[in-house]
């Protein structure tokens, strides 16, 4: 028998200060660059540590970031789990009152805070009930920020190296919070071992695949699901990292993959549109990437092949959930297929990882078999997949006996490629028959006239549901309802066609970029969504959701 030894981030921290001390992680900040060694970066997470310390930190304390990504995000990663407290990443792009929810809900007892968003927190502070210290990333001043001390300053008056603790690999590691369609965030732990299986399961060839070779752009943001795992994977293995801060535009995005080489990036759909524009009118030498990681919402299948077949730009589509940590899928194509059959493969959510297991549950407890057609509810389970949420009583409703409860309605194949065709609540359902929101804004998305699509359900007095199309245009492009369903009837159902079509300046966004149908709902219901059997302008007044 092996000996047990504790799966802890520690490992990972121990292996950039020797195995791959020379690993650089890139920073952008004010326009500038800066460049350190892992070696480096990991004795200022041990000075880190120290600082942490020395502000009254202890195991088990709940240390929050409210941050971009940047090296200083990377060094709290590593050195807020492994002196044994847990690290709460902050989505900073929540609205104030969930913000104040989340701190006082996971009782963070110290913030590290990049300066660009001290003026976010400065009128929250009096309303977060444990928070005793601010640490202040970059050079600007914590404002009115209570006690606030700069993060330079803390870690540099510290001795060099740190005495880390003997940990158990299943103690919290991470805190992160969903973005919350109802009600308020729910927080998932991660425990140190799910957070090592997770990298783990990243690099393997038939996932993601990270490698020492890779330099790695995680755009997702780090408090999203810790940044999809990226930045764990990539220390594992020793692939430098390219941390692009807070501009995430096209014209940035495309400077920084071209400048540094970067081989493989992760973000949502919605990224990879912008990029897609900017890269279609400049040309940017995108050559370096081997592959580009999407997922959060279903990518269509236009983006991924127009990528591919004017840039050379591969996109494999993934799939996840915070609960997930969040790799659950990924959508390789089975060996030997090529061509037009590929993109069958491609368009799915793949199959499920090394590890997670899938089942497909209809009518609360009836098991759907994998034959491609069969629909029901996704559940998953796995070591790194959530059994509950953190201090929440309505765990019971989401987990079942060690299954998760996606709210994702699927169908599986033989060969295990999982099809998405909906969230249980954005399946339209017409005639007692359903149409896949998901599959309709796809093949709306591939007309060269659109830019973005989602699309709802309006109420029907003879179908029950009928499908409203919500449409962002390209620049000075028109569209109608009849030259859209001219274009759909070669995709999809008949009976699929959209009945109405509503032209918007923008479709509303979560905070982690997804499209915000409840917004759109909202609106409709409200009257403030206009559409016309004709989808001619003036353009829908949908009122937008601030970024903050």
């Amino acid at each position: 028998m092996q000996h047990d030894h504790p799966l802890t981030l520690q490992l990972i921290l121990e292996r950039m200060r020797t195995v791959h001390a020379a690993a650089q992680v890139v920073g952008v900040r004010d326009g500038g660059r800066t460049r350190i060694s892992y070696a480096d970066l990991a004795d200022r997470a041990d000075r880190l540590c120290r600082g942490l310390e020395q502000l009254g930190v202890r195991s088990g304390d709940r240390v929050a970031t409210f941050a971009w990504n940047t090296p200083e995000h990377l060094e709290a990663y590593l050195a807020v789990p492994c002196m044994g407290a847990v690290l709460h990443t902050v989505n900073v792009r929540l609205f104030a009152d969930q913000v104040a929810y989340v701190v006082n809900h996971a009782e963070d007892a110290v913030v590290l805070v990049d300066d660009s968003l001290v003026p976010v927190l400065e009128p929250l502070a009096e309303r977060f009930e444990t928070v005793r210290h601010y640490v202040v990333m970059g050079e600007g001043d914590g404002g009115s920020l209570p006690g606030a001390v700069g993060y330079e300053e803390l870690i540099g008056s510290q001795e060099a190296g740190f005495r880390y603790p003997a940990l158990d690999d299943r103690q919290a590691a991470g805190l992160c919070y969903t973005s919350g369609t109802t009600g308020n965030p729910k927080g998932v732990l991660y425990s140190h071992r799910s957070n090592i299986l997770h990298a783990m399961g990243q690099c393997m060839a038939d996932s993601l695949g990270m490698r020492s070779s890779d330099r790695v752009l995680p755009v997702v943001p780090m408090f999203h699901a810790n940044a999809w795992g990226m930045p764990y994977a990539s220390a594992m293995t020793g692939a430098d990292l390219v941390m692009p801060g807070p501009d995430l535009s096209g014209p940035a995005l495309a400077e920084l993959i071209e400048s540094e080489r970067v081989t493989v990036s992760g973000a949502v759909p919605t990224i990879w549109m912008d990029l897609l524009r900017h890269v279609d009118e400049h040309h940017p030498d995108l050559s370096s990437l081997r592959v580009v990681i999407s997922g959060g919402s279903a990518v269509p299948i236009s983006l991924m092949q127009a990528f591919e077949e004017r840039h050379g730009v591969r996109i494999l589509q993934a799939w996840g959930m915070t609960e997930t940590s969040p790799l659950g899928s990924v959508a390789h194509p089975p060996s030997g297929v090529e061509g037009d059959a590929e993109w069958k493969y491609r368009a799915t959510a793949g199959r499920p990882a090394a590890l997670v297991e899938a089942r497909l549950v209809r009518d609360g407890d009836s098991e759907v078999p994998w034959d491609g057609d069969s629909t029901g509810e996704l559940q998953v389970r796995g070591p790194w997949v959530a059994r509950e949420y953190y201090r929440d009583d309505s765990s019971s409703e989401k987990f079942d006996e060690g299954w998760l409860r996606t709210g994702d309605i699927a169908a599986i194949d033989d060969r295990g490629y999982i099809r998405l065709s909906d969230r249980a609540k954005d399946v339209i359902k017409s005639g007692g028959e359903w149409i896949s929101s998901v599959e309709l804004e796809n093949a709306i998305m591939a007309h060269p006239a659109v830019r973005e699509a989602a699309v709802i359900a309006r109420p029907d007095e003879r179908w029950g549901e009928r499908p409203l199309a919500c449409v962002v245009t390209e620049e000075g492009e028109q569209l109608t309802l009849a030259e859209l369903n001219e274009h759909l009837v070669a995709h999809v159902a008949k009976w699929w066609l959209p009945d109405a079509l509503a032209i918007v300046d923008e479709v509303p966004k979560t905070s982690v970029g997804k499209f915000d149908k409840k917004v759109l709902r909202q609106a409709l219901e409200e009257g403030r969504l206009e559409m016309s059997p004709g989808g001619s302008r003036p353009r829908a007044p949908v009122e937008r959701r601030p970024v903050r």
